[in-house]
Protein backbone atom coordinates (compact mmCIF):
# COMPACT_ATOMS: atom_id res chain seq x y z
CA UNK A 1 0.00 0.00 0.00
CA UNK A 2 1.51 3.85 -0.95
CA UNK A 3 1.78 5.92 1.74
CA UNK A 4 -0.71 8.16 0.43
CA UNK A 5 -3.33 5.29 0.75
CA UNK A 6 -2.17 4.62 4.30
CA UNK A 7 -3.17 8.48 4.98
CA UNK A 8 -6.17 8.66 2.97
CA UNK A 9 -7.62 5.32 4.66
CA UNK A 10 -6.71 6.55 8.21
CA UNK A 11 -8.63 10.03 7.56
CA UNK A 12 -11.45 8.16 6.22
CA UNK A 13 -11.79 5.98 9.39
CA UNK A 14 -12.38 9.63 11.21
CA UNK A 15 -14.78 11.19 8.26
CA UNK A 16 -15.99 10.72 4.79
CA UNK A 17 -14.24 12.89 2.68
CA UNK A 18 -15.58 14.18 -0.81
CA UNK A 19 -13.33 12.97 -3.82
CA UNK A 20 -12.12 16.67 -4.57
CA UNK A 21 -10.69 16.97 -0.64
CA UNK A 22 -9.37 13.34 -1.22
CA UNK A 23 -7.39 15.61 -3.80
CA UNK A 24 -6.67 18.34 -1.61
CA UNK A 25 -4.81 16.11 1.12
CA UNK A 26 -2.56 14.52 -1.81
CA UNK A 27 -1.45 17.79 -3.06
CA UNK A 28 -0.67 19.26 0.33
CA UNK A 29 1.03 16.43 2.46
CA UNK A 30 4.50 16.09 0.81
CA UNK A 31 6.85 12.87 1.49
CA UNK A 32 9.73 13.07 3.98
CA UNK A 33 12.02 10.44 5.35
CA UNK A 34 14.00 9.94 8.17
CA UNK A 35 16.89 7.15 8.82
CA UNK A 36 16.72 5.15 12.31
CA UNK A 37 18.33 7.60 15.21
CA UNK A 38 17.27 10.97 13.35
CA UNK A 39 15.36 13.50 14.66
CA UNK A 40 12.13 15.06 13.47
CA UNK A 41 12.22 17.91 15.98
CA UNK A 42 14.70 18.78 18.05
CA UNK A 43 14.92 20.78 21.59
CA UNK A 44 15.16 24.63 21.05
CA UNK A 45 13.92 23.90 17.22
CA UNK A 46 10.70 25.28 16.21
CA UNK A 47 8.45 22.54 14.92
CA UNK A 48 7.78 23.73 11.33
CA UNK A 49 5.92 20.97 10.17
CA UNK A 50 3.28 18.52 11.06
CA UNK A 51 3.49 14.48 9.92
CA UNK A 52 1.84 11.88 9.05
CA UNK A 53 4.18 8.25 9.54
CA UNK A 54 3.09 6.20 7.34
CA UNK A 55 6.34 3.82 8.25
CA UNK A 56 8.18 3.32 11.34
CA UNK A 57 8.54 4.22 14.93
CA UNK A 58 9.22 7.49 16.38
CA UNK A 59 9.79 8.63 20.31
CA UNK A 60 9.30 11.59 22.16
CA UNK A 61 11.65 12.78 24.63
CA UNK A 62 13.03 15.32 27.23
CA UNK A 63 16.17 16.00 28.91
CA UNK A 64 15.68 15.85 32.83
CA UNK A 65 18.95 16.53 35.32
CA UNK A 66 20.76 15.44 32.35
CA UNK A 67 19.69 11.69 30.90
CA UNK A 68 16.75 11.43 28.89
CA UNK A 69 12.99 10.97 29.91
CA UNK A 70 10.87 9.35 26.92
CA UNK A 71 7.81 11.01 27.09
CA UNK A 72 5.69 8.86 23.89
CA UNK A 73 5.98 6.26 21.41
CA UNK A 74 4.00 6.78 18.08
CA UNK A 75 3.87 4.28 15.32
CA UNK A 76 2.34 4.05 11.86
CA UNK A 77 -0.70 5.58 10.97
CA UNK A 78 -0.62 8.10 13.67
CA UNK A 79 0.62 12.31 13.54
CA UNK A 80 3.86 13.08 14.74
CA UNK A 81 4.66 16.86 15.70
CA UNK A 82 5.29 19.02 18.94
CA UNK A 83 1.60 20.63 18.69
CA UNK A 84 2.22 23.50 20.86
CA UNK A 85 5.92 24.40 19.12
CA UNK A 86 3.83 23.89 15.77
CA UNK A 87 0.67 26.41 16.70
CA UNK A 88 2.73 28.50 18.76
CA UNK A 89 5.79 28.91 16.46
CA UNK A 90 7.74 28.63 19.60
CA UNK A 91 11.16 26.34 20.28
CA UNK A 92 10.11 22.89 21.63
CA UNK A 93 11.51 21.50 24.74
CA UNK A 94 11.19 17.96 23.32
CA UNK A 95 12.52 16.02 20.95
CA UNK A 96 11.23 13.94 18.32
CA UNK A 97 13.65 10.74 17.58
CA UNK A 98 13.07 8.08 14.96
CA UNK A 99 13.79 4.65 16.53
CA UNK A 100 13.60 2.76 13.12
CA UNK A 101 13.71 4.09 9.78
CA UNK A 102 10.50 5.90 8.94
CA UNK A 103 8.44 7.76 5.74
CA UNK A 104 6.21 10.05 6.57
CA UNK A 105 4.04 12.58 4.64
CA UNK A 106 4.10 16.36 6.23
CA UNK A 107 2.61 19.54 5.37
CA UNK A 108 3.79 23.01 7.11
CA UNK A 109 1.52 25.65 9.24
CA UNK A 110 0.92 27.54 6.31
CA UNK A 111 -0.29 24.97 3.38
CA UNK A 112 -2.65 23.15 6.86
CA UNK A 113 -4.49 27.02 7.47
CA UNK A 114 -4.91 26.79 3.54
CA UNK A 115 -6.64 23.45 3.89
CA UNK A 116 -9.17 24.40 6.96
CA UNK A 117 -9.97 27.01 4.44
CA UNK A 118 -10.59 25.12 1.44
CA UNK A 119 -11.82 21.78 2.82
CA UNK A 120 -14.76 21.49 4.77
CA UNK A 121 -14.00 18.39 6.49
CA UNK A 122 -10.22 19.37 7.20
CA UNK A 123 -11.34 21.77 10.43
CA UNK A 124 -13.05 18.67 11.68
CA UNK A 125 -10.12 16.17 11.17
CA UNK A 126 -8.08 18.99 12.45
CA UNK A 127 -9.78 19.13 16.10
CA UNK A 128 -10.19 15.52 16.10
CA UNK A 129 -6.70 14.64 15.15
CA UNK A 130 -5.80 17.30 18.16
CA UNK A 131 -8.22 15.75 20.44
CA UNK A 132 -6.37 12.14 19.88
CA UNK A 133 -3.20 13.80 20.94
CA UNK A 134 -4.62 15.94 24.05
CA UNK A 135 -6.10 12.36 25.34
CA UNK A 136 -2.74 10.45 24.87
CA UNK A 137 -0.72 13.56 26.50
CA UNK A 138 -2.56 13.77 29.59
CA UNK A 139 -3.02 10.16 30.15
CA UNK A 140 0.75 9.76 29.77
CA UNK A 141 1.34 12.87 32.52
CA UNK A 142 -1.32 11.39 34.81
CA UNK A 143 0.61 8.05 34.94
CA UNK A 144 3.65 9.76 35.47
CA UNK A 145 2.45 11.93 38.59
CA UNK A 146 -0.60 9.15 39.89
CA UNK A 147 1.64 5.77 39.20
CA UNK A 148 4.66 3.40 40.16
CA UNK A 149 7.18 2.08 38.40
CA UNK A 150 5.81 -1.12 38.08
CA UNK A 151 2.34 0.46 37.33
CA UNK A 152 3.67 2.75 34.46
CA UNK A 153 5.31 -0.40 33.07
CA UNK A 154 1.77 -2.29 33.49
CA UNK A 155 0.37 0.47 31.80
CA UNK A 156 2.91 0.79 28.61
CA UNK A 157 2.23 -3.22 27.92
CA UNK A 158 -1.51 -2.10 27.90
CA UNK A 159 -1.25 0.73 25.60
CA UNK A 160 1.98 -0.34 23.42
CA UNK A 161 1.66 -4.15 23.42
CA UNK A 162 2.45 -4.44 19.61
CA UNK A 163 5.47 -2.22 20.17
CA UNK A 164 7.29 -4.09 22.92
CA UNK A 165 9.52 -6.23 20.44
CA UNK A 166 10.21 -3.00 18.28
CA UNK A 167 11.63 -0.93 21.70
CA UNK A 168 14.88 -1.62 23.14
CA UNK A 169 14.81 -2.31 26.89
CA UNK A 170 16.59 0.88 27.96
CA UNK A 171 14.03 2.98 26.26
CA UNK A 172 11.13 0.94 27.74
CA UNK A 173 12.73 1.63 31.31
CA UNK A 174 12.72 5.62 30.16
CA UNK A 175 9.74 5.41 28.85
CA UNK A 176 8.81 4.41 32.97
CA UNK A 177 11.41 6.54 34.62
CA UNK A 178 13.84 3.72 35.82
CA UNK A 179 17.13 2.46 35.28
CA UNK A 180 17.09 -1.05 33.22
CA UNK A 181 18.25 -2.81 35.70
CA UNK A 182 15.39 -1.80 37.70
CA UNK A 183 12.85 -2.59 34.59
CA UNK A 184 14.16 -5.91 34.78
CA UNK A 185 13.42 -6.59 38.40
CA UNK A 186 9.74 -5.34 37.12
CA UNK A 187 9.63 -7.62 34.49
CA UNK A 188 10.39 -10.33 36.64
CA UNK A 189 7.82 -9.88 39.01
CA UNK A 190 4.93 -9.45 36.54
CA UNK A 191 5.92 -12.60 34.64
Amino acid sequence: MQNSDILLQTLKQITNLEAHEEQLFLDVFKPYKLKKNEHFLQATEVCTKLGFLCKGLVRYYVFRNDEEATLEFTKEGEFVADYGSFISKEPSIQNIQALEDCEFLVIDYDKLQELYKISKNANLLGRIIIEHRFIIMVNQLLTVHRYNPEDRYRYFLEHYKDLTQRIPQYLIASYVGVKPQSLSRIRKRIY
